[in-house]
């Protein structure tokens, strides 16, 4: 590659860290532009790759998000164990799912999380409602660390998304803490994706290590902006990433 191409994949780590700290869907930036600068590379190499930037992207966010709020780290801890164990299985049958009958799926749970952040603008924003009770809080993010982990390793596109709009959804949790639960559990979810694909061989790591550098420097940023700037500013923001996923996979599905 030339210079040309590694400043492409640079700016595309970057916002695609930021992205990834505030709402999830960094890989909605990085793995399209992985295949413009390297057409031929196989989906395996790419999505590998693209999980060795993720990996230190969502390790500075967590760091960020840790800094200034209280973490229950006695669960998300677990939780990310589960979701890198379910991720590692995910990579390991993604020859198993046909991907015509899967989309489709993906593309209606989209649609119907832009549904419910637009129709419930309470959603996600801080309120005076009790907390989950200790019994729900465990279910539903350990199901969620099982599930979506899963999902991460098979495909990807707009885990981080999935998991706020689960944690909002159904503990009642604002969008910015949400964030940081969402980020530690997404950690375990990109570093079980990425130990199978290394161990099959897939990962271009020179190229990898140069990505993660520069997503480490836009997951700081985008973590940082979430926490100053509130629940209202993430809600934003993921409207947009949801509406471009939606687009992305439509056109990838039907186009």
């Amino acid at each position: 590659m030339g210079a040309a191409d590694w400043s492409i994949l640079l700016v595309a780590a970057l916002a695609a860290g930021w992205v990834d700290a505030v709402v999830g869907g960094g890989g909605l930036i990085l793995i399209p532009a992985l295949f413009l600068v390297a057409p031929t590379l196989t989906p395996q190499t790419a999505l590998a790759t693209n999980k060795l930037a993720a990996v230190a992207g969502t390790s500075a966010a967590v760091v960020t998000f840790a800094r200034r709020l209280s973490m229950n780290w006695r669960l998300l801890v677990p939780a990310g164990i589960a979701a890198a164990c379910a991720s590692s299985l995910g990579a390991a049958t993604v020859s198993l799912i046909d991907k015509d009958v899967f989309v489709p799926v993906i593309l209606v749970v989209l649609v119907g999380v832009a549904l419910i952040v637009t129709l419930r603008p309470n959603i996600g924003a801080v309120t005076d409602a009790p907390p989950a009770t200790a019994r729900r809080l465990v279910t539903v993010v350990l199901a969620a660390a099982v599930v979506i982990g899963f999902y991460d390793g098979l495909f990807g596109p707009g885990t981080g998304t999935f998991l706020i709009i689960t944690f909002a959804a159904l503990l009642g949790t604002e969008f910015v803490r949400s964030a940081a639960m969402a980020k530690v559990l997404n950690l375990g979810s990109n570093l079980g994706a990425l130990i199978f694909f290394a161990s099959t061989g897939n990962v271009l790591w020179l190229l990898g290590l140069a990505m993660a550098v520069a997503n480490v420097a836009g997951a700081v940023v985008g973590s940082r902006m979430a926490l100053t700037k509130g629940s209202g500013f993430v809600r934003i923001v993921l409207l947009v990433v949801v509406l471009a996923l939606v687009v992305r996979l439509g056109w990838q599905q039907f186009g």
